[in-house]
């Protein structure tokens, strides 16, 4: 089947697969940009691409050896790219997986194990621990996840597989208490770990005065489909993170509506 003409311009014939062509790069361009996007990745970036552009040019020179060497190079440059880019391919393929879901084609659905986690529990016990641990300046970081079971990270702190409370959670992240240092993992309506060591991002967007715990749960939601709490020790104020997004200085009220929204998304349909 010939392909179908969009227009002419002068002796030139465009097609509209060369226009969706031009459209689909346009936006893998722009989406690794934004991947790569104010960290050290980008200027790697770069450097590849002025080499990539001397290698095309010493080829039209017909340089031989010159072209020989660069050749060489070039020909391992795919593995050299997935070791430098892993970070960002893994963020991209992420992307990939969660805008599926956002659109509602819900693909997560096809590989989820047989049981199915149930999200209900006690919120209020949850927001009561945050407000108190507000009021306290009591640094907090709290990962939510709906339905992976985040082993990987929960095999970095102390497995608890207890029920949501108040005074379990505020006795958690209490200064003297020895599981205070790392994050709390509730995972099907249960605390299934605390003490966690989360991914830290590598943004530069991140405003200074953030530390390494809001850092860590922008990292975390930037790996993972998850929600995450953080009450700042310096100045008490609780946050939620979702997909590298964070909502600062937040209300009981405002943080149950991202709670809700997130544990119970048809519902808020």
């Amino acid at each position: 089947m010939k392909p179908i003409t969009a227009f002419h311009i002068g002796f030139l014939e465009v097609k509209w697969a060369d226009i969706a062509d031009i459209a689909l790069v346009s936006i893998l361009i722009f989406s690794v940009y934004k991947l790569v996007k104010g960290t050290v990745a980008l200027r790697v970036l770069i450097g590849l691409l002025i080499l990539y552009l001397v290698f095309l040019i010493v080829q039209a020179t017909q340089m031989e050896i010159f072209t020989l060497i660069l050749d060489k190079f070039m020909s391992v440059g795919i593995i050299a790219a997935l070791i430098i880019f892993q970070q960002e391919i893994r963020k991209f393929l992420l992307i990939l997986g969660k805008s599926a879901d956002i659109k509602g084609i819900h693909l997560s659905h096809f590989f989820k194990r047989r049981h199915r986690h149930e999200n209900h529990f006690d919120i209020h016990d949850l927001l009561e621990a945050i407000k108190v641990m507000s009021a306290t300046h009591t640094g907090a970081l709290i990962v939510l996840s709906r339905e992976d079971e985040l082993d990987s990270y929960c095999e970095t702190g102390d497995l608890i597989d207890a029920i949501v409370s108040k005074r379990l959670i505020i006795s958690i992240f209490s200064k003297n208490s020895p599981l205070h240092d790392g994050a709390v993992m509730i995972v099907g309506g249960r605390i299934k770990a605390a003490r966690c060591i989360l991914p830290v991002t590598d943004s530069r967007n991140v405003p200074p005065n953030m530390g390494l715990r809001h850092r860590a749960a922008i990292g975390m939601s930037e790996a993972t489909d998850t929600l995450v709490l953080v009450v700042s020790e310096e100045r008490g104020q609780a946050s939620a993170v979702r997909n590298g997004k964070i909502l600062t200085d937040l209300n009981l009220v405002e943080l149950r509506q991202q709670i809700q929204r997130y544990l119970y998304p048809d519902e808020e349909e």
